[in-house]
């Protein structure tokens, strides 16, 4: 029972996904990534913590599980056309080069997902610098992303 329920749910997530990329405008969707990149942004900050401090392996779990979601969620799809720039009030930092170097993007993409489910592998065995060492790796594929495609504050 609990299978089929979940199997419907995930099925109306993604049409109604699909539904709304259709109608998506572009503020929209600068203020979509924007909050999953915030909140990818705190979950790397928990885990940031539990490395300077008191290791607990349950939130280390969770916070990698949440980053290796939003990493596989599909956000390159709010990467539509006009949100390359401030419209309607809505402010962006993300260069217009992103939109025309697809190549160089989608190699970042792909390491940045790479990394952050390995992230969420290593976080799941509890062993706290693994953790720390593959923590690093993903904060570098961020990096390599900031540097090369986001305006600097």
């Amino acid at each position: 029972m609990m299978k089929k329920i979940t199997l419907a749910v995930a099925a109306l997530a993604v049409t109604g996904a699909a539904f709304a990329q259709q109608a998506l405008k572009p503020e929209d969707a600068i203020k979509y990534r924007q909050s999953g990149y915030a909140y990818m942004s705190w979950s790397m900050s928990k885990i940031k913590a539990n490395l300077e401090g008191t290791y607990d392996k349950e939130q280390v779990i969770l916070a990698a599980n949440t980053i290796a979601a939003i990493a596989n969620s599909g956000m390159g799809a709010l990467y539509v056309p006009g949100s390359e720039k401030n419209v309607k009030g809505v402010k962006t930092r993300v260069k217009p080069e992103f939109f025309t170097k697809q190549q160089e993007v989608g190699k970042l993409a792909l390491a940045f997902n790479q990394e952050a489910n390995e992230l969420a592998r290593v976080a799941a065995t509890g062993d706290a610098a693994a953790v720390k060492a593959q923590f690093g790796k993903v904060g570098g594929t961020c990096k390599a992303c900031h540097d090369d495609f986001r305006i600097k504050d």
